[in-house]
């Protein structure tokens, strides 16, 4: 199976192309290697939550992606909106995913407590807030990307007993 997938990565200094955004890149190596993904869009957009929200929405209900990985966005910093941009969006959420990645990291790095992300679905699309860190990304997708597939089964509709 190749899920569909869209990055989506929420930086002021990103959009504004003075940062590279090598947490994107993370994501699509690990998507492309370990899931079997398929990158079907990529956006930076700033830590503005209309414009996540927006951005979201497309990635759902127009590129029809089976799964949006977000990163950027999950800390404390006032600027730092993402979840609260991805709640708005989702219908449901998946609470026990979100607590792998934080029990996950949190066992090497008590920092990892900090992590404030969401996974929740919107129609047929899974959505997982990551770090905005390469490293971030690794270790918090890597909590759950055994799960991930099953995961993508059951919201996209695909899964049978």
């Amino acid at each position: 199976m190749v899920w569909k997938t869209a990055i989506l990565t929420a930086s002021d200094k990103g959009a504004r192309g003075e940062r590279e955004d090598t947490s994107a890149q993370v994501i699509r190596e690990l998507v492309e290697e370990e899931l079997g993904g398929e990158i079907i869009e990529y956006r930076i957009v700033p830590d503005e939550p209309d414009e996540i929200i927006a951005a979201l929405i497309e990635m759902t209900d127009y590129f029809q992606a089976d799964l949006v990985l977000t990163t950027g966005g999950t800390e404390l910093a006032i600027r730092d909106v993402t979840p609260e941009a991805t709640r708005r969006v989702i219908e449901r959420e998946v609470p026990g995913m979100a607590e792998a990645m934080r029990s996950k990291v949190t066992q090497k790095n008590p920092a990892g407590m900090l992590f404030r992300g969401i996974v929740g679905i919107r129609g047929r699309t899974l959505i997982v807030n990551l770090p905005g860190t390469p490293k971030g990304v690794h270790e918090n997708l890597a909590a759950i990307m055994d799960q991930l597939p099953e995961a993508l089964l059951m919201v996209t509709g695909q899964f049978r007993l």
